[in-house]
């Protein structure tokens, strides 16, 4: 069942993917507001819509000429929703004021509440915040209600496991659950209804899915956000108060986020295009300048933003690893096209000398164990590759040997990437590589291949890596592909902890 969702995931975009699970709650909301099961005018749900996306889409397109930045349309959209879906429908010219006035807010900050071109808070509980202090308008999580929990629950799982941030998700639910069941039963409430109202009649689902794992105010690394998801857990109690200030749950994402911001990457890099290679048939290495040497790890991975004309359903934004070593003064970034691109990726094909690209949001924790003893098995199917040509870079610039085996599979030899790189490493480093090909038919390129021609499979890695228990495996590549690898290294005995994988979503 979980291969299926996460083959149906794969199909799309983070964003999307949580754009269109937004939009699925309002549409299911509207029409259990038709039939009667929520008590909002179909009319005014649909109004207040309207009222959020002219005012946001205003706002944003205005900022983005001023600030000189690409319009992101997923977030005005993802914002916009998020807002109709915690603030009451409008009735009256008051509340109508009090929705643009969130809409314009929501836009507005990310752009002046912002360091280095990177926004501090998520827009629409800073909305909200503001709006309460000011206006009187207050978010109501109507959301947060019985009829919409299974909608809620349902999708919000897949939200989570496209953005893989379980961890953060389930920090914040543990803590704030039992910060408001402990809390409750302390006041001599039932248990039971304390138990059922803090599911059912509250924004805490919601609140874990979407609100607390928004990806550009969320830390970098999976400790940090675990952190992150305890600090706003425990604000989330509404009996929490600085003085008169009572925390609602926007104001504890902004504290939280505060937090976030101080642990994080405080830069977003403007980067122009030195040179773009063809590094294979269907693969392209970009070289790309920077003003500021940003400190990252290797196998870490950046969020970049390209804008361009007629953008597709699939967004001007993706993820994608880091193929240099933080020891380049470039940033080289690998990317694979296949047959039919999305505009971001065409649009990257079609760069010239001196264009420019934003990277923002450095994140990842699929990198080096600070043991420099353990023994490493690293396993990449094609562009996957990306992260451990960092690694052994990084490694050969250091003149710092591990004891690592690197098991590279393509389709066929003129896949392969990176070689003079690797080979380099078995020279200077000990290294010791593995190539291997999965369709190679043609009769010429078999006599002249002298690697294996496998899958990797559990015979595979039995034959190869006797000491294969000692070890700790690093799997890249597509979903698939890693999710097989992985199960097939758990049937051989090894725990998960033996296990890392690559954060890969970028390959649309």
């Amino acid at each position: 069942m979980l291969k299926i969702i996460d083959n149906f995931l794969n199909r799309t975009t983070m964003y999307k993917t949580v754009l269109y699970y937004l939009m699925a709650l309002w549409l299911i909301a509207f029409f259990l507001s038709v039939f009667g099961f929520l008590s909002y005018a179909p009319a005014s749900m649909v109004i207040s819509l309207i009222i959020l996306l002219i005012t946001a889409w205003a706002t944003n397109n205005v900022f983005s000429y001023i600030f000189e930045v690409p319009a992101n349309i997923e977030s005005i959209y993802i914002s916009v929703f998020i807002l109709v879906l915690i603030i009451d429908p409008a009735l009256s010219g008051n509340q109508y004021i009090f929705l643009g006035w969130a809409g314009i807010i929501a836009m507005a900050s990310k752009y002046i509440f912002a360091w280095n071109h990177k926004h501090l808070f998520n827009p629409a509980a800073f909305a909200v915040v503001i709006t309460g202090f000011f206006i009187n308008g207050y978010a109501s999580w109507w959301i947060g209600t019985l009829v919409m929990m299974p909608f809620v629950l349902i999708g919000g799982f897949m939200v989570v496991r496209k953005l893989k941030r379980t961890d953060l998700a389930l920090s914040f639910f543990i803590v704030a659950f039992s910060s408001v069941v402990i809390f409750n039963i302390l006041q001599g409430g039932n248990i039971f209804n304390i138990l059922w109202q803090t599911i059912a009649s509250s924004p805490i689902l919601f609140f874990s899915f979407i609100m607390i794992t928004e990806p550009l105010t969320t830390p970098p690394s999976r400790f940090l956000r675990i952190i992150y998801g305890t600090i706003v857990g425990f604000l989330f109690l509404p009996q929490i108060h600085i003085g008169s200030l009572y925390f609602t749950p926007e104001i504890a994402l902004l504290f939280g986020n505060i937090f976030s911001y101080l642990v994080s990457p405080k830069r977003r890099l403007t980067l122009k295009l030195k040179q773009a290679i063809q590094i294979s048939p269907d693969t392209a290495e970009f070289i790309f300048n920077s003003d500021y040497q940003m400190h990252f790890k290797p196998g870490q991975y950046l969020e970049w933003t390209l804008g361009h004309k007629k953008v597709d359903m699939r967004g001007n934004r993706r993820y994608f690893t880091i193929a240099s070593s933080p020891t380049e003064k470039e940033f080289r970034l690998g990317v694979k096209f296949y047959p039919e691109p999305s505009s971001f990726k065409k649009a990257l094909a079609y760069m010239n000398d001196g264009d420019t690209i934003i990277a923002s949001q450095l994140s990842g924790d699929f990198v080096l164990p600070h043991n420099k003893k353990k023994k490493l098995v690293f396993i990449a199917g094609g562009i996957g590759i990306t992260p451990f040509r960092s690694m052994i870079q990084y490694l050969i610039d250091k003149k710092e040997k591990r004891d690592i085996i690197l098991i590279y599979s393509n389709k066929k030899e003129v896949d392969i990437v990176y070689k003079d790189i690797f080979d380099l490493a078995v020279k200077n480093l000990n290294l010791r590589v593995i190539y291997t090909l999965t369709d190679l038919k043609d009769e010429q390129e078999k006599m002249k291949w002298t690697g294996k021609v496998s899958q990797i499979d559990g015979k595979f890695i039995l034959d190869e890596i006797k000491d294969f228990r000692e070890r700790t495996f690093y799997i890249s590549g597509p979903p698939s592909m890693v999710a097989g690898i992985e199960n097939t290294i758990i049937n051989l005995g090894l725990s998960k902890r033996h296990i890392k994988t690559d954060f890969f979503p970028g390959f649309a």
